[in-house]
């Protein structure tokens, strides 16, 4: 089954709640009345009425019977700034906590997931990604467990989907992110439907290669096994290693991941980001993402240079990871 069928399978029933804090965006906008109308999500969409409107009029959308809020009126504000103050614990007085609220609509669709009046939250349209992720880690913040979040890409062509990691947020991770990166990855792909199958990426492929970098991969892979036994992990592996099972037979013939990786941990960013980019455009793969990881609740990023389908995707993703929150 494509992915995208399962997960539509997997979140039609349930219909979450998924907030788009950037209403005004005629790519957002669209998205938001496909999902509607395909009965995946329940969209609430954040913006004034009126500019809504006048986008949707321009883009020949229709909005009808849509659920918009726009923040200057909304009923339930005093609540949101309750819960923000009692949230940051101090950093933030009921004044300042209501002037972020109602001039950020990334702080206030954020506050709404985190209310629950809503199950999940996409943006980065119209924003950078410090402007999705900074609150969502002051106000929903991590799971037990995790001090950082990550950022993953689904990488999906024709039948074969792979998860790689971090593509989008720890510039120089340490042994410790990279080992919690690997068990997160690996709970990401379960929740698209990948059997994981964890590889810590390097140069060297089991002590070829000594330096700071690799011995910082080999503490990760140890760390990552002891917290989880149960997943199949291993590096330090050089991605030819990781991936083709003759190359695997030959530089890694003990390994339970060699030649059959389809989680893929970079230990950089730029590792990551070089990485997934190369595949996607000399690949042909499609790059679904970033996704972050570890949060309470889902928070997803899109690129500013995003279209309609690229909204309607990662909110079907964002749907999945409250039905797996929902359910766990």
């Amino acid at each position: 089954m494509q992915l995208f069928d399962m997960l539509e399978q997997k979140i039609k029933a349930h219909q979450p709640k998924i907030v788009f804090p950037e209403g005004i965006d005629a790519r957002v906008l669209g998205a938001a009345v496909r999902l509607k109308k395909d009965g995946l999500v329940t969209p609430v969409v954040i913006g004034p009425r009126v500019q809504i409107e006048e986008t949707a009029a321009a883009n020949g959308i229709d909005v009808t019977g849509l659920d918009t809020i726009d923040p200057a009126s909304y009923a339930g504000i005093d609540e949101l700034v309750a819960s923000f103050v009692e949230r940051r614990k101090g950093k933030a007085t009921e004044e300042q906590a209501r002037a972020v609220i109602l001039k950020d609509v990334n702080t206030f669709g954020t506050m709404l997931v985190h209310t629950g009046q809503a199950e999940g939250l996409v943006s980065g349209a119209m924003h950078a990604t410090g402007d999705t992720v900074r609150p969502a880690l002051q106000i929903i913040k991590m799971q037990e467990g995790y001090k950082k979040t990550s950022g993953v890409f689904i990488m999906v062509r024709d039948d074969e989907q792979y998860v790689f990691a971090d593509c989008a947020i720890n510039i120089a991770p340490d042994a410790n992110d990279l080992a919690e990166n690997a068990i997160a990855s690996a709970k990401t792909a379960k929740t698209f439907g990948i059997d994981p199958k964890v590889a810590l990426l390097s140069f060297s492929t089991k002590g070829s290669a000594k330096s700071p970098e690799t011995e910082r991969v080999v503490e990760a892979t140890r760390i990552a096994k002891e917290r989880a036994p149960e997943l199949a992990i291993d590096g330090e592996l050089q991605f030819d290693a990781a991936f083709v099972p003759s190359v695997a037979k030959s530089k890694a013939p003990e390994s339970d991941v060699a030649g059959q990786a389809n989680v893929f941990i970079f230990p950089s960013l730029e590792a990551g980001n070089i990485g997934y980019k190369i595949a996607q455009r000399l690949g042909g793969f499609e790059a679904i993402g970033p996704i972050l990881q570890g949060l309470n609740k889902p928070v997803n990023d899109l690129s500013r240079g995003c279209n309609e389908e690229d909204v309607y995707k990662l909110a079907i993703i964002t749907a999945a990871q409250a039905v797996e929150e929902r359910q766990a």
